[in-house]
């Protein structure tokens, strides 16, 4: 198994945040015209929160999603070769995938030091991977069972 370096994760990082951020815009947008036209004035908090927690799932489901999916790769993974196994090259469930998604959130609250741990650990594991049993690998999966 050949272990994705820090450089080529953080770009694959970048895409996917770039396309994370425009599929949010356009489903903020919808959902701000919406409650523009139709909450009043005092509901629009409930429009933030809305938005907030459509932020959470959008990331979610595309984390888990593509990580769980016969490609083991979100796009940006993909564009650079990169696919998610677990500890013994397999790939992974949707449930792992989550729990990775999720744990990525403490990698990024202590002060993102859990994505540079993949800079300085044997198997280029961030925390999030760590916590998970996961990693991130270079090359397509081994066609033998």
């Amino acid at each position: 198994m050949h272990y994705a370096g820090f450089w080529k994760r953080l770009v694959a990082l970048v895409i996917d945040t770039l396309v994370i951020l425009i599929a949010s815009g356009v489903i903020g947008l919808a959902l701000g015209i919406v409650m523009a036209v139709t909450a009043p004035i005092d509901q629009l908090g409930v429009g933030e929160l809305l938005a907030n927690l459509s932020g959470l799932l959008l990331g979610w489901f595309y984390y888990a999603g593509f990580e769980s999916s016969p490609a083991q790769a979100t796009p940006g993974k993909q564009l650079l070769g990169l696919r998610v196994t677990d500890l013994g090259g397999q790939p992974i469930g949707f449930g792992r995938a989550s729990g990775r998604y999720f744990a990525r959130i403490l990698s990024s609250l202590i002060l993102m030091i859990g994505y540079l741990m993949a800079a300085f650990t044997a198997r280029k594991q961030s925390l999030h991977d760590l916590l998970s049993g996961c990693l991130v690998v270079s090359g397509k999966a081994d066609a033998s069972p």
